[in-house]
């Protein structure tokens, strides 16, 4: 039978490269039979150590129906100026409204968003397909049968969702993204910048323009 502190910090180290939320069944399925009891033990103590008090810098929570350890709100501050010495690249406002349409008439075809924004949104539809906040779910049975659009995953772990149902207003959407961007780069290789992308929107002046 494997020792408690083992186990728990083998929890730990896979929150921590993990690339997703991870399922709590699945984090459990690592040890056997023999350590499972303690093994959901461990988990909640690690669960524990990483409420988010004020001398962590990470903590854990539960999103889209998994954990991951995640960087503390408070702490954005000091976040946004590392991305700013960085140079991460940034949603536009364009980009940002289009995901808004999106994530709240989808699913939601290229025409459809025209309507709404009065210009093309190829480009910026392009640019959240490759950052994996949209994905293309089918076409709709009209003529020329265009693309339909939907959120992902990836959308709710950047915003920290537990599912869509936890969608603002969208008035409060709004006003939480009023004139600002959304730091929302593409992930790197270094797990801390990606644990630090990835738990929190910084809001923001925007640094690029998408039409």
């Amino acid at each position: 039978m494997t020792e408690h502190p083992e186990i728990e910090a083998a929890l730990e180290a896979v929150l921590f490269v993990a690339a997703e939320p991870v399922d709590r069944e699945k984090l459990l399925e690592i040890f056997g039979g023999q350590d499972r009891e303690a093994a959901t033990a461990a988990l909640e103590r690690v669960i524990e150590r990483y409420v988010g008090g004020p001398d962590k810098g990470v903590r854990i929570e539960e999103v889209a129906g998994g954990l991951r350890l995640v960087t503390r709100p408070e702490l954005h501050g000091y976040l946004r100026k590392f991305f700013e010495v960085s140079g991460r690249t940034r949603l536009s406002m364009a980009a940002l409204e289009t995901l808004a349409i999106v994530a709240y008439r989808q699913p939601v075809t290229g025409p459809e968003i025209q309507e709404l924004r009065g210009v093309s949104p190829a480009g910026v539809l392009k640019t959240l397909l490759e950052k994996r906040l949209v994905r293309i779910s089918g076409r709709k049975k009209v003529v020329g049968k265009p693309f339909l659009y939907r959120t992902t995953r990836e959308f709710l772990m950047h915003f920290g969702l537990g599912s869509l149902d936890d969608l603002p207003p969208l008035e409060e959407f709004e006003e939480i993204f009023g004139p600002d961007g959304v730091d929302l780069g593409g992930r790197t290789e270094e797990r801390q910048q990606e644990m630090a992308e990835e738990s929190f929107g910084v809001i923001e002046s925007l640094e690029s323009d998408e039409s």
